[in-house]
């Protein structure tokens, strides 16, 4: 088994986002639990192990992600707008609502605002 360092970290990160993007969130999940183990402060590792869950539907793990990254930064709106799409498939739409509104407030993006139903167009 190779030795575990940050470079070794940094590039299973990356490898991570590699596989996110070629839709295996799975195996980016994989490969994320070891940096996630070795730095678990990391934020940026824990957004992305969120959005790996939510891709392949775990939805109660991708919840869990989402809310320590929120815990650790309370303006992140892509943050709050993930946790607010896992909710809405979690069939949450109260909670779902809340945190749209929030990521919309936060960054006034069309598509946040139109989520949120803050856009012009409703």
């Amino acid at each position: 088994m190779p030795e575990s360092n940050p470079e070794t970290h940094v590039i299973d990160f990356r490898a991570a986002e590699h596989l996110l993007d070629a839709r295996d969130p799975r195996g980016a999940v994989k490969l994320l639990d070891s940096v996630i183990a070795a730095h678990p402060e990391n934020t940026a590792a824990r957004l992305l192990r969120a959005r790996a869950f939510f891709a392949s539907a775990q939805l109660r793990p991708a919840e869990l992600e989402f809310e320590l990254v929120l815990e650790r930064e309370p303006d992140n709106a892509f943050a709050h707008y993930a946790l607010a799409r896992t909710f809405e498939r979690a069939g949450r739409p109260e909670a779902a609502m809340r945190h749209f509104r929030l990521a919309a407030a936060l960054d006034p993006k069309p598509e946040y605002l139109k989520a949120a139903r803050f856009d012009a167009g409703d």
